[in-house]
């Protein structure tokens, strides 16, 4: 009876410090949190059983600077999938991703920086059924294997960004709402006995499109990290010229000015 009452015993959010209701509870590491607090947490967050009431508060805090950095965001380029969207903000080198049919303020995406992507990969789960066939024995009906075993094949694409940030460690999500189902032309002029063919899937215009998104995504993420990484670079370690406008001795800026006069300050002035 102890143990019952206290599964029923009142609980008060450590975080916001309202009552939790009825199997409303959130464990933390060292106490308890709301569903409605959970919720503002960043949705690639996975750890929230491991951590604390002061770390979540300050995710927390994360989270509503996030939403104000939102109103400043402005979507240049769309990458979308059956079921998650990535937007880029290239003039600020930023990207969040988010699902398809909410609205960017009440899902609150995660912005992060080109800079921060350590790592953007394609990944393809793959599995086959085999294809029985149905052979009358008397009055039995049996399914057997057609000879060399047919097979259809079914593919899921799940796409993974790894990133350097507080919260966590890669974003991952699903391109399809559904298996992409392949069953192969299997015709006459097989040799009874012989081995199949191995099946490439690649030819099938579904799964190449999936193949097509997943390349986009790797190429402009990893081609805008390695910009946003390079320009960093420079702002850290500046080439030092002559202004030819204003005779200054100048770290040139990220976009090639002279840092006192705002003289563009040509490629071959900085060698």
């Amino acid at each position: 009876m102890a143990l019952f009452g206290k599964l029923f015993e009142k609980k008060v959010c450590d975080i916001c410090g309202e009552e939790i209701g009825l199997l409303g509870n959130r464990k933390l590491e060292d106490g308890n949190c709301c569903k409605a607090c959970a919720a503002k947490l960043s949705p690639w967050f996975d750890e929230r059983r491991h951590s604390t009431v002061e770390s979540i508060r300050e995710q927390i805090e994360y989270r509503e600077e996030n939403l104000r950095q939102l109103e400043s965001f402005h979507t240049t380029r769309t990458i979308s999938s059956d079921r998650f969207s990535i937007l880029l903000d290239e003039d600020q080198q930023k990207f969040v991703v988010m699902k398809n049919r909410t609205k960017l303020l009440e899902y609150n995406p995660d912005i992060l920086d080109f800079s921060q992507v350590t790592g953007a990969r394609l990944d393809v789960d793959s599995s086959r059924h085999e294809i029985m066939r149905e052979v009358k024995r008397g009055d039995q009906t049996e399914r057997v294997s057609y000879n060399p075993p047919r097979y259809e094949y079914s593919y899921d694409f799940h796409y993974i960004i790894n990133v350097n940030h507080p919260y966590f460690d890669d974003i991952r999500f699903d391109l399809n709402n559904s298996n992409v189902e392949i069953t192969p032309a299997y015709g006459g002029g097989m040799i009874r006995g012989t081995a199949p063919q191995p099946f490439d899937p690649s030819m099938n215009p579904e799964y190449q499109e999936y193949e097509r998104i997943g390349k986009e995504i790797t190429d402009v993420l990893m081609g805008a990290r390695s910009e946003a990484r390079a320009a960093k670079a420079e702002e850290q370690n500046p080439s030092i010229v002559t202004c030819p406008f204003c005779g200054a001795q100048t770290a040139v800026t990220s976009s090639g000015k002279c840092e006192y006069c705002g003289g563009y300050v040509g490629p071959e002035l900085r060698g």
